[in-house]
C-alpha cells in the first residue's frame, strides 16, 4: 500500500506560499543591490567630475599662470585671461564658478565676485597641501555663501602648479555641473536595473523551478519510504509491521466474518539458497510470492515476514484448511531456478479467529506454534490446538537462549557404549548432547534440538558437539570410537566434509575412529550432495552409518550406491520386537539386508535381556540401549569402562 499522497489544492497553496515567501529575499537583494549600484553610481560621478577638474586645471588654468604664488595676487594679464576663461566655460555652462585661492585657503579670484570675505575652507587647505578634495553638492550651500542653495554640483578642491620648474602655487576651487555627468550615470544606472531585475527574475524562476522539481523528488522519496516501512523490497508485499495493522483491522471488521491466519514456512529454502545462490534464491521467493498474490482473494492478505517466511490473512474463510492446501500445493508446482527444475514444499499452521483467539499477538503466536507442528510432523497443513503447547513461547525461547549457551559453556556430552555381542567389548559410544540450563535443569535434545534444526543454531551446535566429542576421544581407550550425530542441514552445506577433516587434524584424532551418524530422512533431503559429502569423508577414513533406519524411504539401490559401514535399526522397532511378529521381523530383515550388503548392523534401544538374547539369535553385531548402559559423562564413563569386572558382567548377561 502507497503512501496517500496530500491533496493537489493543498500542495497547491504550499508552493504559492513558498513563492511568496521566495520572492522576499529575492526583492531585499534586489532593494539592496540597487543601493549599492547607486551609491556606486554617486561615487562614480564624483570621480568623472574630479577627472574633469583636472582636465581643466592642467590645460586651461595653470597654463595662464606665471608661477608666482598666488599669495600676491593675479597679475592683469592673469586677470584678463581668467575672465576670458571663465566667461567661455561659464557661458557654455561647463562651469557653475570658479575661485582661485592662495596656499593659505584665500580667495584671490572668483568669477562671481564672491568668496573673498570668506574665511578659508578646510577642503581648501587640504588642497594647498597637495590633496584633491571633491565632493557632490550644491552650488551656495556652503555656511559662508548666502543666497539659495543652486543647482547640484561637483566640488572640487586641486593644488596648482605652474612655471618651470612647475611649482605649487595655490588651489583651484571648482563647481561642475553634476546634471550631465548624473544623465550619464543615471542611463548606465537603469540599465544596471534592468539587468538586475531581468537576473533576479531569472534567479527567482530558477530557484521556482529547483524547488519545484526538488519537492516532486522528495514527494517521491516520501512516498517510497512510506511504502518501504511497509513493504518487503524484494516482493513488493506488505511486510510483518503492516501485515499485523492489516491483521489488527480484519479483526475488528464485522464483515470480515472468521478469520484464517496462517505462517507459511517454506521447508529446504535454506538448502536452495546455499546451493544455488542467494541471487537464484530470490528469484525463486519473488515467484512463490507472486503466485500466493495471485492466487488470494481481493480482501485477503499476502505478506513476506521475514526469510523464507510468509503470513496469510483470509477473510470469511468457510474452509481455511482447504483453501491453504490449495495454496501449498500452488507453492510446490515446479519452478525452473537457473535452468533448473525446483520444487519447494512448505508447512503452514493456522488459527481462526475469534474461534482460536482474538488477540492479533496471541493468534500469531498461535499459528506459529501450528506451523512448527506442521513441520515437525511433515503434515503440511495444521491448525493450532491447545495441545501443541509443547512447541509454545517457552520452547521457542530456547532456541534464543541456546545461542548463548554453545558460548558460555551450557552444554555437555553424555556418551552411551554400543557393546558387540559375540563377546560383549565395547567397540565405540555415541556422543548424545544435554543442556545445563541456568534455571530448567538438565535438558535433552528433545526439548530444543527439533526447533534448533530450523535455524542455523544447528551449525554451530553440531560443530560444538563434534569438537567436543573428538576432544573427549584422546582420553578414552584408543580402541574406542565414537558417533556423532550429523542433521540434514549440515548435509546440505559444501564445506561440511573439509569441516570435519579439520576438526579430527586440530585434536589430533584418527579419521577411523570417527562413526557420522545421519538419518534417513537427511539422506534423501539432497541425494546427490548427501552422497558426494559421504565420499568425502569415506575417503578420509571417517564411517558413516544410518540412524533410525527402517523408518525411512531409501530404496535398496540408492542404499548399495552410498559409502555406508553401518545401519542402525531404529528403537521403535527393538522395544516391542518380541510382542510384534511383524517388528521382529523388520528387525531380522534388517540384519539380513546389512549383512549381505557387508555391513554393521546396530540395535539401539535394548532394555530388556529377552531382546538381547533374541538380537543375539539374529547375528545382531551391536546392541545399545538402558539395558547394557545409560548416557553418562565423561567422566563416569572413564570409570565405568575401567571396572575389570564389567566386561565379565556384560558377558554373563549376553549369555544367560
Amino acid at each position: 500500500m502507497k503512501a496517500s499522497a496530500a491533496p493537489p489544492r493543498s500542495l497547491g497553496r504550499r508552493f504559492a506560499l513558498y513563492g511568496v515567501l521566495g520572492l522576499l529575499p529575492i526583492l531585499v537583494l534586489g532593494v539592496a543591490l540597487a543601493g549599492n549600484y547607486r551609491s556606486v553610481a554617486r561615487e562614480r560621478g564624483i570621480a568623472e567630475g574630479r577627472s574633469e577638474a583636472l582636465v581643466v586645471a592642467q590645460t586651461a588654468v595653470e597654463p595662464i599662470l606665471t608661477g608666482r604664488p598666488l599669495s600676491g595676487g593675479l597679475s592683469a594679464h592673469e586677470v584678463d585671461d581668467m575672465r576670458r576663461l571663465v566667461a567661455h566655460a561659464v557661458t557654455a555652462q561647463d562651469v557653475l564658478r570658479l575661485r582661485l585661492r592662495d596656499l593659505a585657503g584665500n580667495v584671490v579670484f572668483s568669477d562671481d565676485g564672491s568668496g573673498f570675505k570668506q574665511r578659508p575652507d578646510d577642503e581648501a587647505l587640504d588642497a594647498a597641501r597637495g590633496s584633491v578634495v571633491a565632493r557632490l553638492t550644491r552650488l551656495s550651500s556652503d555656511s559662508n555663501d548666502s543666497g539659495k542653495a543652486g543647482p547640484e554640483a561637483v566640488e572640487v578642491y586641486l593644488p596648482l602648479e605652474a612655471g618651470v620648474p612647475a611649482k605649487r602655487v595655490g588651489v583651484l576651487e571648482l563647481y561642475l555641473p553634476y546634471a550631465p555627468i548624473n544623465a550619464d550615470v543615471t542611463a548606465e544606472l537603469h540599465n544596471l536595473y534592468r539587468d538586475l531585475a531581468i537576473g533576479l527574475a531569472l534567479l527567482y524562476l530558477v530557484l521556482m523551478v529547483i524547488t519545484a522539481s526538488a519537492s516532486r523528488g522528495l514527494r517521491r522519496q516520501v512516498s517510497w519510504n512510506a511504502f518501504v516501512a511497509e513493504h518487503d523490497t524484494l516482493t513488493d508485499l506488505p511486510n510483518r509491521a503492516l501485515f499485523h495493522r492489516r491483521a489488527v483491522s480484519t479483526l475488528r471488521s464485522i464483515r470480515a466474518g472468521p478469520t484464517a491466519i496462517a505462517i507459511v514456512d517454506l521447508d529446504r529454502f535454506k538448502e536452495v539458497n546455499d546451493t544455488l545462490g542467494h541471487q537464484n534464491g530470490d528469484h525463486l521467493l519473488t515467484e512463490l510470492a507472486r503466485r500466493l498474490a495471485l492466487e488470494t482473494r481481493l480482501g485477503d492478505t499476502v505478506s513476506r515476514l521475514g526469510g523464507d517466511e510468509f503470513g496469510l490473512i483470509l477473510t470469511n474463510a468457510v474452509d481455511p484448511e482447504r483453501a491453504l492446501r490449495r495454496l501449498r500445493d500452488i507453492v510446490h508446482r515446479e519452478t525452473t531456478v537457473a535452468g533448473l527444475p525446483v520444487s519447494i514444499e512448505a508447512s503452514i499452521g493456522y488459527v481462526v479467529a475469534p474461534e482460536d483467539g482474538e488477540d492479533v499477538d496471541e493468534l500469531l503466536q498461535r499459528a506459529d506454534i501450528a506451523m512448527y507442528v506442521a513441520k515437525a510432523q511433515h503434515s503440511g497443513v495444521v491448525r493450532y490446538e491447545p495441545s501443541q503447547n509443547q512447541y509454545d513461547a517457552a520452547n521457542l525461547g530456547l532456541v534464543t537462549e541456546l545461542g548463548h549457551a554453545i558460548e558460555s559453556g551450557e552444554l555437555v556430552l553424555h556418551y552411551q557404549p554400543k557393546t558387540r555381542l559375540a563377546d560383549g567389548r565395547i567397540e565405540a559410544v555415541e556422543a548424545l548432547v544435554r543442556w545445563n540450563h541456568p534455571t530448567h535443569g538438565l535438558l535433552y535434545p528433545a526439548s530444543f534440538l527439533p526447533l534448533a534444526e530450523q535455524t542455523d543454531l544447528i551449525f554451530g551446535l553440531t560443530a560444538w558437539v563434534l569438537d567436543r566429542a573428538l576432544s573427549d576421544l584422546r582420553h578414552f581407550p584408543s580402541e574406542l570410537s565414537v558417533a556423532v550425530n550429523v542433521s540434514g542441514r549440515s548435509l546440505a552445506r559444501a564445506d561440511f566434509a573439509d569441516s570435519v577433516i579439520e576438526c579430527l587434524e586440530h585434536r589430533g584424532v584418527s579419521a577411523g575412529r570417527l562413526i557420522v551418524e545421519v538419518t534417513e530422512t537427511a539422506l534423501l533431503t539432497d541425494p546427490a550432495r548427501a552422497a558426494a559429502l559421504l565420499g568425502a569423508l569415506d575417503a578420509r577414513g571417517v564411517r558413516v552409518s544410518i540412524d533410525d533406519f527402517g523408518c525411512g524411504q531409501t530404496s535398496l539401490s540408492y542404499l548399495s550406491s552410498l559409502p555406508i559401514h553401518e545401519l542402525k535399526i531404529d528403537k521403535s522397532f527393538v522395544l516391542d520386537m518380541l510382542e510384534d511378529p511383524t517388528h521382529g521381523a523388520i528387525v531380522r530383515s534388517i540384519v539380513d539386508l546389512g549383512h549381505n550388503l557387508a555391513l554393521r548392523v546396530v540395535a539401539e534401544g535394548v532394555e530388556t535381556s529377552s531382546v538381547l538374547d533374541q538380537l543375539r539369535l539374529t547375528r545382531c553385531d551391536v546392541a545399545q540401549g538402558f539395558l547394557l548402559a545409560r548416557p553418562m559423562p565423561a567422566a563416569q564413563l572413564l570409570e565405568w569402562l575401567g571396572d575389570a569386572a564389567r566386561e565379565a558382567t556384560l558377558y554373563r548377561a549376553a549369555s544367560a
